[in-house]
Protein backbone atom coordinates (compact mmCIF):
# COMPACT_ATOMS: atom_id res chain seq x y z
CA UNK A 1 0.00 0.00 0.00
CA UNK A 2 3.20 2.39 1.10
CA UNK A 3 4.48 1.61 -2.41
CA UNK A 4 1.09 2.28 -4.92
CA UNK A 5 0.39 5.15 -2.55
CA UNK A 6 4.44 6.54 -3.66
CA UNK A 7 3.32 5.25 -7.25
CA UNK A 8 0.23 7.51 -7.65
CA UNK A 9 1.93 10.35 -6.04
CA UNK A 10 4.98 10.13 -8.81
CA UNK A 11 7.23 9.17 -5.47
CA UNK A 12 9.12 6.66 -7.53
CA UNK A 13 12.54 7.26 -5.56
CA UNK A 14 10.22 5.92 -2.54
CA UNK A 15 8.30 3.59 -4.61
CA UNK A 16 11.31 1.53 -5.85
CA UNK A 17 13.00 0.46 -2.68
CA UNK A 18 9.42 -0.64 -1.05
CA UNK A 19 8.63 -2.87 -3.69
CA UNK A 20 11.89 -4.79 -3.85
CA UNK A 21 12.50 -5.48 -0.69
CA UNK A 22 8.45 -6.65 -0.47
CA UNK A 23 9.23 -8.99 -3.74
CA UNK A 24 12.72 -10.12 -1.92
CA UNK A 25 10.40 -11.56 0.97
CA UNK A 26 7.56 -12.86 -1.51
CA UNK A 27 9.06 -13.15 -5.03
CA UNK A 28 5.96 -14.68 -6.37
CA UNK A 29 3.41 -11.81 -6.02
CA UNK A 30 2.38 -10.95 -9.18
CA UNK A 31 0.64 -7.60 -8.16
CA UNK A 32 4.00 -6.01 -6.70
CA UNK A 33 6.18 -7.20 -9.45
CA UNK A 34 3.10 -5.54 -12.27
CA UNK A 35 3.97 -2.18 -9.80
CA UNK A 36 7.41 -2.62 -10.20
CA UNK A 37 6.98 -2.75 -14.07
CA UNK A 38 5.00 0.54 -13.96
CA UNK A 39 8.22 2.29 -11.93
CA UNK A 40 10.33 1.26 -15.25
CA UNK A 41 8.31 1.89 -17.53
CA UNK A 42 7.91 5.56 -16.04
CA UNK A 43 11.44 5.99 -16.38
CA UNK A 44 11.90 4.84 -19.69
CA UNK A 45 13.09 1.10 -19.18
CA UNK A 46 10.61 -0.26 -21.14
CA UNK A 47 13.20 -3.71 -21.24
CA UNK A 48 13.26 -3.91 -17.52
CA UNK A 49 8.82 -3.41 -17.76
CA UNK A 50 8.73 -5.91 -20.56
CA UNK A 51 10.93 -8.76 -18.23
CA UNK A 52 8.47 -7.96 -15.39
CA UNK A 53 5.41 -8.05 -16.58
CA UNK A 54 6.39 -11.12 -18.61
CA UNK A 55 7.12 -12.82 -15.09
CA UNK A 56 3.85 -11.06 -14.00
CA UNK A 57 1.55 -12.93 -16.56
CA UNK A 58 3.65 -16.29 -16.29
CA UNK A 59 2.78 -16.28 -12.55
CA UNK A 60 -1.24 -15.42 -12.85
CA UNK A 61 -2.11 -16.16 -16.83
CA UNK A 62 -5.07 -14.25 -15.86
CA UNK A 63 -4.20 -10.93 -14.69
CA UNK A 64 -5.62 -8.74 -17.64
CA UNK A 65 -4.51 -5.93 -16.22
CA UNK A 66 -0.47 -7.13 -16.48
CA UNK A 67 -0.89 -8.09 -19.90
CA UNK A 68 -2.29 -4.67 -21.04
CA UNK A 69 0.04 -2.72 -19.34
CA UNK A 70 2.21 -5.33 -21.16
CA UNK A 71 0.63 -4.61 -24.80
CA UNK A 72 1.46 -0.87 -23.34
CA UNK A 73 5.29 -1.12 -23.16
CA UNK A 74 5.47 -3.63 -26.58
CA UNK A 75 3.61 -0.38 -28.32
CA UNK A 76 5.77 2.26 -26.80
CA UNK A 77 8.92 0.25 -27.65
CA UNK A 78 7.37 0.56 -31.64
CA UNK A 79 6.55 -3.10 -31.50
CA UNK A 80 2.83 -2.58 -32.90
CA UNK A 81 2.68 -5.89 -34.31
CA UNK A 82 2.78 -8.10 -30.81
CA UNK A 83 0.89 -5.11 -28.83
CA UNK A 84 -2.01 -5.91 -30.76
CA UNK A 85 -1.76 -9.25 -30.91
CA UNK A 86 -2.25 -9.28 -27.13
CA UNK A 87 -4.50 -6.81 -27.15
CA UNK A 88 -7.27 -8.56 -29.06
CA UNK A 89 -6.74 -11.16 -25.75
CA UNK A 90 -6.91 -8.39 -23.19
CA UNK A 91 -10.23 -7.11 -25.05
CA UNK A 92 -11.52 -10.20 -25.53
CA UNK A 93 -11.44 -10.59 -21.54
CA UNK A 94 -12.65 -6.94 -20.96
CA UNK A 95 -14.88 -5.55 -23.95
CA UNK A 96 -16.26 -2.94 -22.27
CA UNK A 97 -12.59 -0.82 -21.36
CA UNK A 98 -12.16 2.09 -23.01
CA UNK A 99 -8.35 2.15 -22.36
CA UNK A 100 -7.91 -0.81 -24.38
CA UNK A 101 -9.49 0.14 -27.33
CA UNK A 102 -7.63 3.52 -27.55
CA UNK A 103 -4.05 1.56 -27.52
CA UNK A 104 -5.49 -0.45 -30.01
CA UNK A 105 -6.55 2.21 -31.89
CA UNK A 106 -3.06 3.75 -31.43
CA UNK A 107 -1.08 1.09 -32.09
CA UNK A 108 -3.37 0.43 -35.61
CA UNK A 109 -2.06 4.14 -36.59
CA UNK A 110 1.23 3.29 -35.67
CA UNK A 111 1.24 0.51 -38.54
CA UNK A 112 -0.63 2.97 -40.66
CA UNK A 113 -3.74 1.56 -40.23
CA UNK A 114 -5.64 5.22 -39.80
CA UNK A 115 -8.79 4.33 -41.18
CA UNK A 116 -9.02 1.26 -38.87
CA UNK A 117 -8.17 2.89 -36.16
CA UNK A 118 -10.80 5.61 -36.89
CA UNK A 119 -13.49 3.66 -37.15
CA UNK A 120 -12.49 2.34 -33.71
CA UNK A 121 -12.31 5.38 -31.93
CA UNK A 122 -15.37 5.99 -33.28
CA UNK A 123 -16.89 3.11 -32.10
CA UNK A 124 -15.77 3.91 -28.90
CA UNK A 125 -17.16 7.15 -28.19
CA UNK A 126 -20.73 6.14 -29.79
CA UNK A 127 -20.19 3.96 -26.67
CA UNK A 128 -19.24 6.16 -23.87
CA UNK A 129 -18.62 9.55 -25.26
CA UNK A 130 -17.44 10.72 -21.75
CA UNK A 131 -14.38 9.49 -22.68
CA UNK A 132 -11.79 13.01 -23.00
CA UNK A 133 -8.27 11.25 -23.43
CA UNK A 134 -10.22 8.91 -25.94
CA UNK A 135 -11.59 12.29 -28.11
CA UNK A 136 -7.92 13.67 -27.63
CA UNK A 137 -6.30 10.10 -29.01
CA UNK A 138 -8.94 10.46 -31.91
CA UNK A 139 -8.06 13.99 -32.49
CA UNK A 140 -4.16 13.02 -32.68
CA UNK A 141 -5.42 10.18 -35.76
CA UNK A 142 -7.92 13.09 -37.32
CA UNK A 143 -4.80 15.58 -37.33
CA UNK A 144 -2.50 12.64 -39.15
CA UNK A 145 -4.93 11.94 -41.63
CA UNK A 146 -5.47 15.60 -42.41
CA UNK A 147 -8.85 15.80 -41.80
CA UNK A 148 -8.15 19.04 -39.46
CA UNK A 149 -11.16 20.73 -38.77
CA UNK A 150 -12.77 17.39 -37.16
CA UNK A 151 -8.90 16.93 -35.41
CA UNK A 152 -9.98 20.33 -33.53
CA UNK A 153 -13.25 19.51 -32.85
CA UNK A 154 -12.05 16.39 -30.94
CA UNK A 155 -9.78 18.35 -29.05
CA UNK A 156 -12.32 20.95 -28.06
CA UNK A 157 -14.83 18.60 -27.18
CA UNK A 158 -12.51 16.84 -24.99
CA UNK A 159 -11.83 20.07 -23.07
CA UNK A 160 -15.16 20.21 -22.46
CA UNK A 161 -15.26 17.44 -20.58
CA UNK A 162 -12.02 17.56 -18.50
CA UNK A 163 -10.98 21.66 -19.05
CA UNK A 164 -7.51 20.99 -17.36
CA UNK A 165 -6.30 18.47 -19.98
CA UNK A 166 -2.95 20.19 -20.86
CA UNK A 167 -2.18 17.46 -23.58
CA UNK A 168 -5.58 18.61 -25.60
CA UNK A 169 -4.47 22.85 -25.07
CA UNK A 170 -1.11 21.85 -26.69
CA UNK A 171 -2.48 19.66 -29.50
CA UNK A 172 -4.37 22.43 -30.35
CA UNK A 173 -1.57 24.90 -29.96
CA UNK A 174 0.86 22.35 -31.87
CA UNK A 175 -1.38 22.27 -34.73
CA UNK A 176 0.30 25.95 -35.64
CA UNK A 177 -2.70 27.61 -37.42
CA UNK A 178 -5.15 27.42 -33.98
CA UNK A 179 -5.41 31.09 -32.63
CA UNK A 180 -6.46 31.13 -29.27
CA UNK A 181 -9.05 34.04 -27.92
CA UNK A 182 -9.11 35.66 -24.43
CA UNK A 183 -11.67 32.83 -23.13
CA UNK A 184 -9.16 29.96 -24.09
CA UNK A 185 -6.08 31.99 -22.43
CA UNK A 186 -8.34 32.41 -19.24
CA UNK A 187 -9.26 28.61 -18.77
CA UNK A 188 -5.53 28.02 -19.53
CA UNK A 189 -4.04 30.17 -16.96
CA UNK A 190 -7.21 28.86 -14.34
CA UNK A 191 -5.66 25.50 -14.59
CA UNK A 192 -2.53 26.34 -14.04
CA UNK A 193 -3.26 28.31 -10.70
CA UNK A 194 -5.06 25.35 -9.12
CA UNK A 195 -3.13 23.58 -6.62
CA UNK A 196 -3.89 19.79 -7.62
CA UNK A 197 -2.84 20.05 -11.22
CA UNK A 198 -1.03 17.20 -11.98
CA UNK A 199 2.86 18.16 -13.71
CA UNK A 200 2.08 16.75 -16.83
CA UNK A 201 -1.08 18.87 -17.56
CA UNK A 202 0.71 21.87 -16.22
CA UNK A 203 3.84 22.21 -18.52
CA UNK A 204 1.63 20.85 -21.00
CA UNK A 205 -0.52 24.25 -20.79
CA UNK A 206 2.63 26.34 -19.76
CA UNK A 207 3.70 25.00 -23.41
CA UNK A 208 -0.07 26.21 -25.19
CA UNK A 209 0.12 29.57 -23.19
CA UNK A 210 4.34 30.05 -24.77
CA UNK A 211 2.44 29.66 -28.12
CA UNK A 212 -0.59 31.74 -27.36
CA UNK A 213 1.24 34.53 -26.20
CA UNK A 214 3.61 34.45 -29.04
CA UNK A 215 0.83 34.68 -31.57
CA UNK A 216 0.03 37.59 -29.88
CA UNK A 217 3.41 39.20 -30.18
CA UNK A 218 3.71 39.43 -26.33
CA UNK A 219 7.54 37.50 -26.02
CA UNK A 220 7.75 38.59 -22.06
CA UNK A 221 4.58 36.45 -21.14
CA UNK A 222 5.13 33.79 -23.34
CA UNK A 223 9.42 33.12 -22.58
CA UNK A 224 8.13 33.01 -19.50
CA UNK A 225 5.65 30.18 -20.63
CA UNK A 226 8.22 27.98 -22.33
CA UNK A 227 10.38 28.24 -20.03
CA UNK A 228 8.43 27.34 -16.97
CA UNK A 229 7.00 24.29 -19.22
CA UNK A 230 10.52 23.27 -20.27
CA UNK A 231 12.04 23.29 -16.52
CA UNK A 232 9.54 21.66 -15.05
CA UNK A 233 9.91 18.73 -18.26
CA UNK A 234 13.22 18.67 -17.56
CA UNK A 235 13.03 17.45 -14.16
CA UNK A 236 11.06 14.40 -15.57
CA UNK A 237 13.70 13.36 -17.87
CA UNK A 238 17.38 12.28 -17.89
CA UNK A 239 19.70 13.32 -20.38
CA UNK A 240 23.79 14.03 -19.90
CA UNK A 241 25.11 16.38 -22.60
CA UNK A 242 28.38 15.10 -21.86
CA UNK A 243 27.34 11.68 -23.17
CA UNK A 244 26.19 12.92 -26.39
CA UNK A 245 30.15 14.51 -26.88
CA UNK A 246 31.26 11.63 -26.02
CA UNK A 247 29.58 9.13 -28.43
CA UNK A 248 30.41 11.32 -30.95
CA UNK A 249 34.20 11.62 -30.31
CA UNK A 250 34.00 7.31 -30.25
CA UNK A 251 32.06 7.89 -33.74
CA UNK A 252 34.40 10.25 -34.99
CA UNK A 253 37.19 8.09 -33.91
CA UNK A 254 35.57 5.34 -35.63
CA UNK A 255 35.40 6.57 -38.77
CA UNK A 256 38.76 6.92 -40.41
CA UNK A 257 39.57 6.27 -44.13
CA UNK A 258 41.03 2.93 -43.66
CA UNK A 259 38.16 2.14 -41.49
CA UNK A 260 35.59 2.35 -44.42
CA UNK A 261 37.96 1.28 -47.59
CA UNK A 262 38.38 -2.14 -45.38
CA UNK A 263 34.28 -2.31 -45.38
CA UNK A 264 33.68 -1.15 -49.38
CA UNK A 265 31.24 -3.31 -51.25
CA UNK A 266 29.77 -4.99 -47.71
CA UNK A 267 26.13 -4.88 -46.51
CA UNK A 268 23.11 -5.32 -47.91
CA UNK A 269 22.87 -3.56 -51.42
CA UNK A 270 19.12 -2.70 -51.82
CA UNK A 271 18.78 1.39 -52.58
CA UNK A 272 15.26 1.23 -51.03
CA UNK A 273 15.56 3.09 -48.37
CA UNK A 274 16.09 7.32 -48.06
CA UNK A 275 17.63 8.19 -45.05
CA UNK A 276 16.17 12.65 -44.22
CA UNK A 277 17.67 13.19 -41.02
CA UNK A 278 19.35 16.00 -39.12
CA UNK A 279 17.74 18.02 -35.94
CA UNK A 280 14.28 17.90 -35.56
CA UNK A 281 12.42 21.47 -36.03
CA UNK A 282 14.61 21.37 -39.03
CA UNK A 283 12.44 20.79 -42.43
CA UNK A 284 12.35 17.08 -42.68
CA UNK A 285 8.71 16.70 -42.91
CA UNK A 286 8.93 19.45 -45.59
CA UNK A 287 11.92 17.24 -47.65
CA UNK A 288 9.82 14.19 -46.95
CA UNK A 289 6.65 16.10 -47.81
CA UNK A 290 8.21 16.96 -51.28
CA UNK A 291 9.87 13.50 -51.84
CA UNK A 292 6.74 11.35 -51.04
CA UNK A 293 5.20 13.44 -54.11
CA UNK A 294 7.22 11.87 -56.13
CA UNK A 295 5.50 8.64 -57.89
CA UNK A 296 8.61 6.37 -57.30
CA UNK A 297 8.81 7.39 -53.32
CA UNK A 298 6.43 6.72 -50.60
CA UNK A 299 6.41 8.17 -47.44
CA UNK A 300 6.60 6.35 -43.94
CA UNK A 301 7.30 8.00 -40.73
CA UNK A 302 9.67 8.66 -38.21
CA UNK A 303 10.79 4.87 -38.01
CA UNK A 304 12.70 3.58 -34.67
CA UNK A 305 14.67 0.47 -36.58
CA UNK A 306 18.15 1.77 -36.89
CA UNK A 307 18.25 3.08 -33.48
CA UNK A 308 17.01 -0.38 -32.39
CA UNK A 309 19.41 -1.93 -34.79
CA UNK A 310 22.47 0.02 -33.42
CA UNK A 311 21.34 -1.00 -29.13
CA UNK A 312 22.12 -4.62 -30.18
CA UNK A 313 25.69 -4.10 -31.08
CA UNK A 314 27.93 -4.48 -28.03
CA UNK A 315 29.71 -1.32 -26.79
CA UNK A 316 28.16 0.45 -29.75
CA UNK A 317 29.70 2.59 -31.67
CA UNK A 318 32.75 1.01 -31.83
CA UNK A 319 31.49 -2.37 -31.80
CA UNK A 320 30.65 -1.59 -35.53
CA UNK A 321 34.13 -2.27 -35.69
CA UNK A 322 33.58 -6.22 -35.06
CA UNK A 323 30.64 -6.79 -37.60
CA UNK A 324 31.77 -9.19 -40.36
CA UNK A 325 30.54 -8.69 -43.53
CA UNK A 326 27.78 -11.18 -43.39
CA UNK A 327 26.39 -9.38 -40.04
CA UNK A 328 26.36 -5.89 -41.55
CA UNK A 329 24.57 -7.47 -44.71
CA UNK A 330 22.28 -8.97 -42.13
CA UNK A 331 21.59 -5.52 -40.22
CA UNK A 332 20.59 -3.70 -43.43
CA UNK A 333 18.04 -7.07 -44.29
CA UNK A 334 16.23 -7.12 -40.98
CA UNK A 335 16.02 -3.27 -41.52
CA UNK A 336 14.27 -3.37 -44.73
CA UNK A 337 11.78 -6.71 -43.06
CA UNK A 338 11.03 -4.24 -40.44
CA UNK A 339 10.40 -1.49 -42.43
CA UNK A 340 8.00 -3.43 -44.61
CA UNK A 341 5.56 -3.71 -41.92
CA UNK A 342 5.09 0.69 -42.55
CA UNK A 343 4.97 0.02 -46.31
CA UNK A 344 1.75 0.65 -48.23
CA UNK A 345 2.43 0.92 -52.10
CA UNK A 346 4.55 -1.08 -54.19
CA UNK A 347 6.45 2.34 -55.08
CA UNK A 348 11.03 0.92 -54.74
CA UNK A 349 11.62 3.52 -52.78
CA UNK A 350 10.84 4.81 -48.80
CA UNK A 351 11.54 7.56 -46.85
CA UNK A 352 12.69 6.89 -42.87
CA UNK A 353 12.61 10.79 -41.29
CA UNK A 354 13.66 9.55 -37.82
CA UNK A 355 16.03 12.72 -37.45
CA UNK A 356 17.90 11.31 -34.90
CA UNK A 357 19.36 8.51 -37.33
CA UNK A 358 22.24 11.35 -37.71
CA UNK A 359 23.74 9.52 -34.88
CA UNK A 360 23.84 6.43 -37.22
CA UNK A 361 25.45 7.64 -40.06
CA UNK A 362 28.43 5.28 -39.88
CA UNK A 363 26.07 2.04 -39.59
CA UNK A 364 23.32 3.45 -42.07
CA UNK A 365 26.09 3.59 -44.41
CA UNK A 366 27.96 0.23 -44.12
CA UNK A 367 24.55 -1.68 -43.58
CA UNK A 368 22.95 -0.10 -47.00
CA UNK A 369 25.62 1.59 -48.35
CA UNK A 370 23.40 2.08 -51.50
CA UNK A 371 20.25 3.75 -49.46
CA UNK A 372 20.41 8.13 -49.67
CA UNK A 373 21.36 10.21 -46.93
CA UNK A 374 19.70 13.87 -46.71
CA UNK A 375 21.18 16.20 -43.99
CA UNK A 376 17.85 18.76 -42.94
CA UNK A 377 20.15 21.69 -41.51
CA UNK A 378 18.18 25.02 -40.63
CA UNK A 379 19.59 28.49 -39.53
CA UNK A 380 21.37 26.95 -35.72
CA UNK A 381 18.87 29.62 -33.00
CA UNK A 382 15.84 29.08 -35.13
CA UNK A 383 16.48 25.53 -35.01
CA UNK A 384 17.24 25.17 -31.54
CA UNK A 385 14.61 27.80 -30.74
CA UNK A 386 12.06 25.84 -32.49
CA UNK A 387 13.08 22.90 -30.58
CA UNK A 388 12.70 24.57 -27.17
CA UNK A 389 9.12 25.52 -28.01
CA UNK A 390 8.18 22.15 -28.46
CA UNK A 391 6.92 19.65 -26.73
CA UNK A 392 7.68 16.12 -27.61
CA UNK A 393 5.32 13.42 -26.42
CA UNK A 394 8.36 11.64 -26.01
CA UNK A 395 12.42 11.61 -27.32
CA UNK A 396 14.46 14.03 -27.64
CA UNK A 397 15.45 14.88 -24.06
CA UNK A 398 17.84 16.96 -25.04
CA UNK A 399 14.88 20.25 -25.86
CA UNK A 400 14.41 20.92 -22.29
CA UNK A 401 17.22 23.38 -21.78
CA UNK A 402 19.03 26.15 -23.84
CA UNK A 403 22.44 24.80 -23.06
CA UNK A 404 21.47 20.96 -23.89
CA UNK A 405 20.59 21.87 -27.56
CA UNK A 406 23.09 24.17 -28.14
CA UNK A 407 25.90 21.73 -27.14
CA UNK A 408 23.59 18.82 -29.21
CA UNK A 409 23.46 20.96 -32.13
CA UNK A 410 27.23 21.33 -32.19
CA UNK A 411 27.92 17.51 -31.65
CA UNK A 412 25.35 17.22 -34.59
CA UNK A 413 27.28 19.01 -37.03
CA UNK A 414 30.06 18.28 -35.62
CA UNK A 415 29.57 14.38 -36.44
CA UNK A 416 28.32 15.35 -40.12
CA UNK A 417 31.43 17.23 -40.72
CA UNK A 418 33.23 14.66 -40.51
CA UNK A 419 31.08 12.16 -41.76
CA UNK A 420 31.55 14.65 -45.02
CA UNK A 421 35.19 14.89 -44.77
CA UNK A 422 36.04 11.14 -45.10
CA UNK A 423 32.93 10.29 -47.25
CA UNK A 424 32.61 13.57 -49.44
CA UNK A 425 29.55 13.67 -51.51
CA UNK A 426 27.87 10.48 -49.04
CA UNK A 427 25.11 12.76 -48.17
CA UNK A 428 23.35 15.88 -49.51
CA UNK A 429 22.40 18.30 -47.50
CA UNK A 430 19.36 20.91 -47.79
CA UNK A 431 19.89 23.90 -46.26
CA UNK A 432 16.17 25.27 -44.92
CA UNK A 433 16.63 28.49 -45.79
CA UNK A 434 18.41 27.86 -49.38
CA UNK A 435 14.80 26.07 -50.36
CA UNK A 436 12.66 29.03 -48.83
CA UNK A 437 14.55 30.59 -51.12
CA UNK A 438 14.94 29.10 -54.22
CA UNK A 439 12.65 26.34 -53.91
CA UNK A 440 12.72 24.76 -57.81
CA UNK A 441 16.26 24.81 -57.73
CA UNK A 442 16.79 22.74 -54.13
CA UNK A 443 14.27 20.47 -55.13
CA UNK A 444 15.82 19.51 -58.40
CA UNK A 445 19.21 18.76 -56.66
CA UNK A 446 17.60 16.96 -53.68
CA UNK A 447 15.58 14.84 -56.90
CA UNK A 448 19.32 13.93 -58.00
CA UNK A 449 21.13 13.03 -55.28
CA UNK A 450 18.38 10.93 -54.71
CA UNK A 451 18.59 9.33 -58.25
CA UNK A 452 15.39 10.46 -59.48
CA UNK A 453 14.07 12.08 -62.43
CA UNK A 454 12.07 15.72 -61.57
CA UNK A 455 8.38 15.68 -61.58
CA UNK A 456 6.03 18.62 -61.18
CA UNK A 457 4.19 17.43 -58.18
CA UNK A 458 7.30 17.98 -55.98
CA UNK A 459 6.83 21.63 -56.64
CA UNK A 460 3.21 20.93 -55.53
CA UNK A 461 3.99 19.01 -52.56
CA UNK A 462 1.08 21.12 -49.97
CA UNK A 463 -1.30 19.21 -52.36
CA UNK A 464 0.09 16.02 -51.45
CA UNK A 465 -2.63 13.78 -49.95
CA UNK A 466 -0.89 11.65 -47.43
CA UNK A 467 -1.16 11.16 -43.40
CA UNK A 468 1.90 12.73 -41.84
CA UNK A 469 2.43 12.31 -37.85
CA UNK A 470 5.02 14.81 -36.84
CA UNK A 471 4.28 18.38 -35.60
CA UNK A 472 4.40 20.14 -38.57
CA UNK A 473 2.10 17.90 -39.91
CA UNK A 474 -0.22 21.15 -40.69
CA UNK A 475 2.72 23.26 -42.09
CA UNK A 476 3.61 21.04 -45.06
CA UNK A 477 0.12 21.25 -46.27
CA UNK A 478 0.50 24.56 -46.85
CA UNK A 479 3.10 26.19 -49.82
CA UNK A 480 6.01 27.27 -49.26
CA UNK A 481 6.51 30.29 -46.68
CA UNK A 482 8.89 31.93 -44.12
CA UNK A 483 6.71 32.06 -41.30
CA UNK A 484 9.39 30.66 -38.87
CA UNK A 485 12.40 32.66 -40.50
CA UNK A 486 13.97 34.99 -37.28
CA UNK A 487 11.39 33.52 -34.81
CA UNK A 488 13.94 33.90 -32.43
CA UNK A 489 14.89 37.69 -32.37
CA UNK A 490 11.52 38.25 -30.15
CA UNK A 491 13.07 36.02 -27.54
CA UNK A 492 16.81 37.20 -27.78
CA UNK A 493 17.25 38.99 -24.35
CA UNK A 494 16.58 35.28 -23.05
CA UNK A 495 18.67 33.62 -25.42
CA UNK A 496 22.41 33.56 -24.39
CA UNK A 497 22.68 30.05 -22.93
CA UNK A 498 21.87 28.62 -26.40
CA UNK A 499 24.14 31.29 -27.94
CA UNK A 500 27.25 30.58 -25.70
CA UNK A 501 27.08 26.75 -26.90
CA UNK A 502 26.65 27.07 -30.07
CA UNK A 503 29.86 29.65 -30.72
CA UNK A 504 30.70 30.19 -33.82
CA UNK A 505 27.94 27.95 -35.32
CA UNK A 506 25.92 31.04 -35.32
CA UNK A 507 25.31 32.62 -38.69
CA UNK A 508 25.67 36.16 -39.23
Amino acid sequence: MQAALALHDNQLHVAEPLLKAYLKRDPFDARAIRMLAELAGRIGRYGDAEALLRRAVELAPGFTAARANLALVLYRQNRAPEALTLLDAVIADEPDNPGHANLKAAALGRLGGFEDAIALYEKVLHDAPGQPRVWLSYGHMLKTVGRRDDGIAAYRRALALLPTLGDAWWSLANLKTVRFDDADIASMEAGLARDDLDDEDRFHLDFALGKAFEDRREPVQSFAHYAAGNALRRTRIVYDADETRIFVDRSIALLTPDFLDARRGQGCEAPDPIFVLGMPRAGSTLIEQILASHSLVEGTTELPDMPALARRIADYPQGIATLSADALREIGEEYLRRAAIQRRTDRPFFIDKLPNNWAHTALIHLALPNARIIDARRDPLDCCFSNFKQHYARGQTFSYSLDDLGRYYRDYVRLMTHVDAVLPGRVHRVDHEALLENTEVEVRALLTACGLEFEPACLAFHETERAVRTASSEQVRRPINRDGVDAWRPYELWLDPLKTALGDLIRT
